[in-house]
C-alpha cells in the first residue's frame, strides 16, 4: 500500500479531518492534502511528524514509503 493511501486510511480510522491532522502535525492543510493525493512525497522528518500525530509506529510508514 502506498504511503499516501495509508496516511489517509489511518486518519479516517481515527476520525480526523485533514484540518485536525494538519494541526496535530503542525503543518499546513494544503501540504498534508498534497501528500495524501500523492502530489508530493513526504520527507523522513515529515513522515515522523505525521506518524506521531496519528499515533502509529514510524516504521509502519517508513517501510511503505522508502
Amino acid at each position: 500500500m502506498r504511503v499516501e493511501i495509508l496516511i489517509r486510511q489511518k486518519r479516517e480510522e481515527k476520525g480526523y479531518t485533514i484540518d485536525k491532522l494538519a494541526k496535530l502535525a503542525n503543518m499546513s492543510k494544503g501540504h498534508l492534502s498534497r501528500i495524501e493525493r500523492g502530489e508530493t512525497r513526504p520527507t523522513i522528518d515529515t513522515l515522523v511528524i505525521i506518524a506521531l500525530a496519528l499515533k502509529v509506529e514510524v516504521s509502519e510508514l517508513y517501510k511503505i514509503c522508502y
